[in-house]
């Protein structure tokens, strides 16, 4: 699917979900030395590379998660994304709302790839609603854009491609990385 260059052009936050779309939504679960509890998670390194990419353009980018894991702070440290917000209940409209008037932005100005019904209500306000190859029904009726990739597998990185080439950037950023990278 493409994406309007005008919409494109309009986005200054981009916002990912974390479990179903920078995972395959599986979580490992386990126990560690004296039985204090392990989490651990899959992310695609593709991903990660996109994630820089839209940094690279100057775009902000915040990870949005229903669910509170040392592994997604982790990931988000690795890739150097500040904006991480993790909260339990799913609320994710207010901690959103938060960061929008922190950065003096509207919600035109988002876009979102998200995959479940926790990220409907975002889906429904930001300016490009976004989702995985493998979202939920509800999350495909209300999304603009739609990977052909599952969460985890590809998506984001699908994603960040899709928006950088409706913007006109996608060939430069590509260009100066592999230029950085030639020695």
């Amino acid at each position: 699917m493409d994406i309007p260059e005008t919409t494109a052009r309009q986005i200054r936050l981009v916002v990912f979900d974390v479990d179903g779309v920078m995972t395959d939504g599986g979580i490992y679960m386990g126990a560690a030395g004296g039985g204090k509890p392990l989490e651990l998670k899959r992310f695609n390194v593709q991903d990660g590379l996109g994630i820089k990419f839209l940094q690279a353009a100057n775009l902000q980018v915040a990870l949005l998660s229903g669910r509170v894991s040392e592994s997604t702070r982790i990931r988000a440290a690795e890739l150097g994304v500040r904006d991480v917000f993790q909260d339990a209940g799913a609320r994710k409209i207010p901690v959103l709302q938060k960061l929008l008037d922190a950065r003096g932005l509207d919600w035109s100005a988002v876009a979102l790839l998200g995959d479940d019904l926790a990220d409907l209500p975002v889906l429904r306000r930001v300016g490009l609603p976004a989702t995985v190859a493998d979202a939920a029904p509800e999350v495909l009726r209300v999304a603009a854009w739609q990977s052909t990739r599952r969460g985890g597998h590809g998506a984001v990185r699908e994603f960040v491609e899709a928006l950088l080439r409706a913007r006109g950037e996608w060939t430069g950023l590509v260009d100066e990385y592999c230029r950085k990278r030639s020695g």
